[in-house]
């Protein structure tokens, strides 16, 4: 037996999780944009329990690296991510403010990257794609940045659902693509 078909069963298999992947986050997508205020309080939500995590984790790490002198500063740090996270999850909705403005950096900075990755990949099939969607999510961000704060209630999560729809959307063209590119060679 040769190592060529078991490649391709590997590639199939990774196209085909691939391919349900991409469906899921084009349903979440969807969801997000139906229910936009659910997702924008579920993102703060998240966002606040991800910051006490962080904050606790780099409270360990500190007191364990504690003989390397950054003791304080780790500590500071940590309470610092604490501290927030817990006002996201007190005051939701005026977390979504800070989140949304937040959010207008984070989607620049993706689409910086992924126009960067579509450049950098535009010689494979399906890298359209991601031009496409680098060049969705930075009109994304510049939009978030421009009415800010006054649509703050719906922003949040009607833009993490485009954005999420829209990367589904060229995930699964790159994985189909992808797909095609294995059954033409097997």
């Amino acid at each position: 037996m040769s190592s060529v078909p078991a490649v391709t069963v590997v590639k199939k298999e990774f196209s085909g999780w691939s391919i349900v992947l991409s469906i899921l986050l084009i349903v979440a997508g969807c969801l997000a944009i139906a229910l936009p205020q659910v997702a924008g309080i579920a993102v703060n939500i998240m966002v606040g329990w991800l910051l006490i995590f962080s904050g606790a984790v780099h409270l360990v790490y500190s007191w364990q690296t504690r003989t390397t002198g950054g003791l304080i500063w780790g500590i500071l740090l940590g309470l610092v991510y604490a501290v927030i996270g817990g006002y996201l999850l007190r005051n939701p909705v005026l977390g979504l403010v800070s989140l949304t403005l937040g959010l207008a950096f984070y989607l620049f900075a993706e689409a910086v990257l992924e126009l960067l990755m579509s450049y950098m990949l535009r010689a494979l099939p399906g890298s359209g794609w991601l031009l496409f969607d680098g060049i969705v999510t930075l009109i994304l961000a510049v939009m978030i940045w421009k009415t800010w704060p006054s649509n703050t209630e719906w922003v949040l999560g009607t833009l993490v659902g485009i954005s999420m729809l829209f990367s589904g959307i060229s995930r699964l063209m790159i994985s189909l693509a992808a797909r095609r590119l294995v059954a033409q060679t097997a």
